[in-house]
């Protein structure tokens, strides 16, 4: 079995963060292991309190993990502050295997996840990773992207997907992930869903795509598969929660791994 590890911060309420990488890990037949960054107070409405883990012990973590076993591929997730970057930094820049870094500084509820002094820290593990995942308000802030304007992402050192665009074509509503790579463009969309049901798909996007790639698909395979299991997964959603619920990850990811059969 495929091992994967996700570094990121824990949601009691279980729909965003290391519960939702281990449930879509889960979806998609890998096994899961998981460093915890921060701890939240958070449900469906929005994050209540925070509690950072100790820059140290995130790394004793990845390391205890990493002499254990192969781990095949690598999310990131929420980092909170410098102390925790800078650790992160020292122990993924001699790895040899897939990394998505989900730069997550702003929650969907409007709740900020980072330090404002660390936000700029984050671009320095960019060459060190496969893929970022930012949404559109992340990477605005992180290099000034918006409004479909490719130049800005000309210099960066990996891969961007910069999801969730909205764009009408053909008489209804989609929604569009941008790929660059390279300087290369690729485009993957699904219906979009005017359904308040986004909980932890963020997470749970990078999450999909890092289990792809443990299962050795390319990179682009690994983000249509990854699309599909997000719309799915709002579509099938279990209506829970008084805000906005999370999505249907055992369910999803079931459906695709037998389409893809």
């Amino acid at each position: 079995m495929k091992v994967v590890l996700t570094i990121a911060g824990s949601d009691s309420s279980g729909g965003a963060g290391i519960q939702a990488d281990l449930k879509t890990f889960e979806a998609f037949g890998v096994f899961g292991c998981s460093a915890i960054t921060v701890l939240t107070a958070q449900n469906t409405q929005g994050v209540t309190h925070i509690q950072e883990v100790p820059a140290s012990f995130v790394r004793a973590q990845i390391e205890a993990v990493l002499a254990d076993f192969e781990v095949c591929a690598i999310k990131i997730g929420m980092l909170y502050s410098n102390e925790i970057i800078n650790e992160i930094k020292e122990v993924i820049r001699h790895l040899k295997i897939p990394i998505v870094f989900d730069p997550v500084f702003v929650s969907k509820a409007g709740s900020k996840l980072l330090h404002d002094d660390a936000i700029e820290n984050l671009k320095t593990l960019f060459p060190y990773v496969t893929l970022i995942t930012p949404n559109l308000h992340e990477a605005k802030a992180l290099f000034g992207y918006e409004n479909f304007n490719l130049s800005v992402l000309s210099d960066l050192p990996c891969a961007v997907v910069i999801k969730n665009h909205k764009v009408f074509i053909n008489t209804h509503f989609r929604s569009v992930d941008i790929l660059w790579k390279k300087l290369e463009l690729k485009r993957f969309d699904t219906p979009y869903l005017e359904i308040n049901n986004y909980h932890g798909t963020g997470c749970s996007y990078s999450s999909a795509i890092v289990a792809n790639l443990a299962l050795g698909k390319s990179l682009e395979e690994a983000l249509s598969m990854a699309k599909k299991f997000i719309y799915l997964g709002i579509k099938n959603a279990p209506q829970i929660g008084k805000g906005s619920g999370p999505i249907a990850h055992k369910t999803s990811g079931e459906i695709c791994l037998i389409e893809k059969s």
